[in-house]
């Protein structure tokens, strides 16, 4: 009970303290990829955490459904037992308690969870599906072409995975700044971009109320747009990828579910990243900061359960 309770105060300082730290850390975009990593280990260490907690909890749940006889003795001691005398029966009694509301919570937003992803690859797929349908094939061009007033470029993951080009981000682009903007679709697709930010998602819409969650999906989202722009300007340079994403500023649709668009996340970040790069001694005092927010999460989970282990022990 004490390491679930230590391990359920350990999430919520993380939950609390990460997002004005790692926001502040990552909004620049100098280390996109350490930034998204201290993201996933802050809110995996979080979450991890609180699951750890539960699953103490519910074992003691589970060992008292196993002995019924026992639960109900333990029920009817929180009742009748008097504060002042030996509180054991109560304590049990909140042990069972407490035990089956975080083992109801913790089944109900995995559900959830899992409800929300299933409901997004499968609108995912349909839209693929219709792509496919009503797209056409330009020549030299390595994307489908969807007939459409709007500017939009974007990618859609599946089977196979899908780059769509509207025809008024064709006639926007040149040559070399179509090419760029593709470059960035293959590179979220090849770091298999989508199926991070659509777990993420579906655990923002589980835990509205989770900061920690909900800025996180969405700061990860811009990280992951500016680790795809770095690919595609190592490739064909930032100016193409720069006037790319400026020609298709006009969009004013939104993308559909499960879909990362060229122009569609913190493009004025963007494209002020790739206009005035950070100096050496910047980018490695952010990315020595981020290796220290990962150090502390990571071994924290530790350090408590150790240092837990060890007190009981001495008081054992």
């Amino acid at each position: 009970m004490t390491l679930a309770v230590a391990l359920m105060l350990y999430g919520s300082a993380v939950a609390t303290l990460g997002p004005p730290v790692l926001r502040r850390l990552t909004r620049r975009g100098n280390a996109p990829r350490l930034g998204i990593i201290a993201w996933i280990v802050a809110i995996a260490g979080t979450l991890g955490a609180w699951t750890a907690a539960a699953a103490m909890l519910t074992f003691e749940f589970a060992t008292y459904w196993g002995h019924p006889h026992d639960a109900l003795r333990a029920c009817l001691a929180i009742l009748w037992t008097p504060l002042h005398e030996d509180g054991s029966g109560a304590t049990k009694a909140a042990t069972f308690a407490v035990g089956a509301l975080v083992a109801a919570c913790t089944i109900a937003v995995v559900a959830r969870a899992v409800t929300v992803v299933t409901d997004m690859r499968r609108r995912t797929r349909s839209h693929a599906s219709a792509l496919r349908l009503v797209g056409r094939r330009v020549p030299g061009v390595d994307a489908l072409v969807l007939d459409s007033p709007q500017r939009q470029a974007y990618c859609v993951p599946g089977q196979p995975d899908t780059i769509v080009v509207t025809s008024a981000a064709l006639d926007a682009l040149t040559r070399d700044q179509l090419a760029a903007v593709l470059a960035h679709e293959q590179a979220h697709l090849r770091g298999r971009h989508a199926p991070l930010t659509a777990v993420l998602r579906a655990v923002a819409t589980t835990l509205p109320g989770l900061a920690l969650v909900t800025v996180g999906s969405a700061e990860i989202a811009r990280l992951l747009e500016m680790c795809a722009d770095d690919k595609a300007a190592d490739k064909h340079g930032c100016e193409p990828l720069l006037g790319g994403l400026l020609a298709i500023l006009g969009v004013t649709e939104p993308v559909p579910d499960g879909a990362l668009a060229a122009a569609g996340t913190a493009v004025l970040a963007r494209a002020q990243r790739l206009v005035d790069p950070v100096s050496s001694l910047r980018l490695a005092t952010t990315r020595t900061a981020l290796l220290g927010v990962i150090a502390t999460t990571v071994t924290g989970f530790a350090v408590i359960a150790a240092t837990v282990a060890f007190c009981s022990a001495l008081l054992g």
